[in-house]
């Protein structure tokens, strides 16, 4: 411990405490904390508020050591053993407690049991383990995954198959040609047998909880959802529109994934005489966001994915600390942990993630590749977030997506108070209205329920415009309305 290091101040993983208090539980619970997650140091003889070195003399320091050592040993389940050294600063000794992570989680205060006893480490601060985290501590103390814990459930030869078709053909389903489909394999019971999604007992056959989420038919996961929602600005205060999917959980992966697509900007170039679709965003990396969320988040925290899509960024949040091991640097590198195995394996299959950790260096290339700013990893202590971040586009006359800047007249999502300004309506000539024609179709046929508002901000035009463009199309017999004007959808008439 160098002067530098103290003056820095306490952090996740230092702790000051100018003496040794009389009751070692006092300062136990910050030596479980750190041996349940990424280790730390305990440094006695420095103030936790000044940071000034306090010290002990020659006489007393080894004795402390000794009391400090032995309340270590006799106070901890399963047994911890510090590395305790003496260092000085500024000709004052203070004594450096270091704790490794353990690998026999949960550790907890023999006295105060495993319920009570077990602490963690959250925002720099030493806290009670909550229920659903000490029994993650357990599962990793013994090395299990908790989507391959057996249940009591027993599956016929029926569902077992009706399984193993509905993996196969939502992996048909997700081929981009036909010579990868040829390629799919179906699954068999021996492959979820290896996979541990599916426990034989004496001839019975058991799911494990990664099946009941796989095949979406288990009321027990209230958590196991994904939200969605399209936010007006950079906060998370005023909310466009916001959808919640739940099911099966490789479903909800398409159903996020669709989401964002039809609130992003799309256009299109001509290659050769083909039309290619070319969204703001990697359509990739959205889909590998949205998939790593659902694959490696922790089904026992309390808590849903949440996708959330602002002016300049797509933000995208898992329920779940950060295995010990893995720090935001070694993920940039490729470096994973795989908390869901037996997902991650059907996932696999699904080719729905990357193999082997190639996900985030991949986000952050084709980030660079799209001109973007870097994205962002988030280690919120007890969630995981992602920020992909956007660049303001409008779609130019010949359908092609292009950076412009924000129209900062266009501020109001439910009045037209900004319209008369707006110089879309001034400026709109005839290869721009038949642009938008072509745009508004394109987006109709994509999501036949979409608003006004939403064409909006999809074609970054402004209300006027698409009041006067719906009004035209309709009037051209090229769309029709089918229903209410609040519930209703639209029809294209080729």
């Amino acid at each position: 411990m160098t002067a530098k290091e103290i003056f820095a101040g306490e952090s996740d993983n230092v702790e000051f405490k100018v003496e040794v208090p009389p009751k070692c539980e006092k300062y136990m619970k910050t030596v479980v904390a750190f041996a349940n997650g990424k280790g730390g140091k305990l440094v006695f003889g420095v103030e936790n508020t000044t940071w000034n070195v306090k010290g002990f003399t020659k006489e007393e320091i080894f004795l402390k050591m000794d009391a400090i050592t032995n309340a270590i040993f006799d106070s901890c389940e399963p047994r911890i053993t510090p590395n305790i050294g003496v260092q000085e600063i500024d000709g004052k000794g203070i004594i450096v407690v270091e704790v490794i992570p353990g690998m026999q989680r949960p550790y907890f205060i023999k006295s105060q049991g495993i319920m009570n006893g077990t602490y963690v480490r959250v925002a720099g601060t030493t806290r009670h383990a909550e229920r659903y985290r000490i029994q993650e501590l357990i599962m990793e103390g013994t090395n299990r995954s908790f989507d391959q814990i057996e249940r009591d459930e027993i599956l016929s030869e029926e569902e077992i198959t009706a399984f193993c078709e509905k993996l196969y053909h939502h992996a048909l389903d997700l081929c981009r040609s036909n010579d990868i489909k040829t390629q799919i394999r179906k699954i068999t019971k021996n492959q979820l047998l290896s996979w541990r999604l599916l426990v034989e007992r004496n001839g019975v056959f058991h799911p494990t909880n990664g099946y009941l989420l796989l095949n979406g038919d288990s009321n027990e996961f209230q958590e196991a959802k994904v939200q969605c929602a399209v936010f007006k600005g950079t906060m998370r205060d005023v909310f466009i529109t916001r959808k919640e999917f739940e099911g099966s959980i490789h479903q909800q992966i398409e159903d996020a994934y669709n989401f964002v697509l039809q609130h992003i900007n799309l256009g299109s170039r001509i290659e050769g005489i083909a039309r290619q679709d070319f969204y703001e965003l990697p359509i990739n990396t959205i889909r590998e966001i949205i998939s790593n969320a659902v694959c490696h988040r922790s089904y026992l925290t309390p808590g849903k994915i949440q996708v959330a899509l602002f002016d300049d960024r797509l933000e995208v949040t898992s329920p779940g600390m950060l295995d010990n091991e893995i720090t935001i640097e070694k993920m940039k590198t490729g470096l994973s942990k795989i908390r869901n195995r037996g997902i991650a394996a059907a996932f696999a299959y699904l080719n729905v993630i990357e193999a082997w950790g190639s996900g985030i260096p991949k986000m952050f290339r084709e980030a660079k590749e799209y001109g973007l700013r870097e994205p962002e990893l988030i280690d919120m202590d007890s969630d995981f977030r992602v920020n992909l971040y956007r660049k303001t586009a409008v779609v130019d006359q010949n359908g092609v997506i292009r950076p412009t800047t924000n129209d900062t007249n266009d501020t109001n999502d439910t009045n037209d108070t900004n319209d008369t300004n707006d110089t879309n309506d001034t400026n709109d000539t005839n290869d721009t209205n038949d642009t938008n024609d072509t745009n508004a179709l394109m987006l109709i046929r994509e999501n036949p329920a979409i608003t006004q508002q939403e064409l909006r901000e999809r074609m970054q035009v402004s209300l006027t415009t698409v009041k006067r463009l719906m009004a035209a199309l309709q009037k051209e017999g090229r769309i029709k309305r089918k229903g209410s004007s609040r519930k209703g959808t639209w029809l294209v008439i080729d």
